[in-house]
């Protein structure tokens, strides 16, 4: 395999496989682009490389950088900004996690907390409170176990992970 095939294969496996953690295909085809490139990149080569258009580009990457995962770089002498990616792909891993649960468990704990409190008179409402405060102790679970994957260090994650399916 030639490298230009590989490197379109591999920008297009990270746009796919990134959907599954709430990225759209397009933010991971940048990211997958900004990680595998040794300079950062302008807007212009990302649009060229990718073949997407300036404000689909300007809006992905303004996603990546509120991500944590692309950051700008200015250049002296140059009026363009540059962008490049984290590559210690853990640090990544990490990334995601922490901003998948600013996003997605956090406001989910909230509302569950929100709807515990509501007056338990009635068989329904009893019924009602029940799986809510079902549903939030996972949700609690789920919330501590990305909280104990941002504090563990590769070692451990990759030791813990090899216990869990050993078994």
């Amino acid at each position: 395999m030639e490298f230009a095939e590989a490197k379109d294969r591999f920008i297009q496996t990270w746009g796919t496989l990134a959907t599954q953690w709430g990225i759209n295909r397009t933010m991971a085809q940048i990211h997958a682009l900004l990680m595998i490139s040794p300079d950062s990149l302008d807007t212009d080569t990302i649009m060229a490389e990718l073949q997407i258009s300036r404000g689909n580009a300007n809006m992905n990457i303004r996603d990546l950088i509120d991500w944590g995962l692309v950051f700008k770089k200015l250049k002296s002498g140059e009026r363009r900004e540059f962008f490049y990616a984290e590559k210690d792909i853990w640090k990544v891993a990490r990334q995601v996690v922490k901003e998948r649960r600013r996003r997605e468990i956090a406001p989910v704990l909230a509302v569950l907390d929100e709807l515990t409190s509501i007056n338990t008179d009635s068989p329904e409402a009893a019924e009602f409170t029940k799986v809510i405060s079902n549903i939030s102790r996972v949700a609690t679970f789920a919330d501590a176990t990305a909280g104990a994957a941002l504090k563990a260090e590769e070692t451990w994650l990759l030791t813990n992970f090899v216990k869990l399916f050993a078994r």
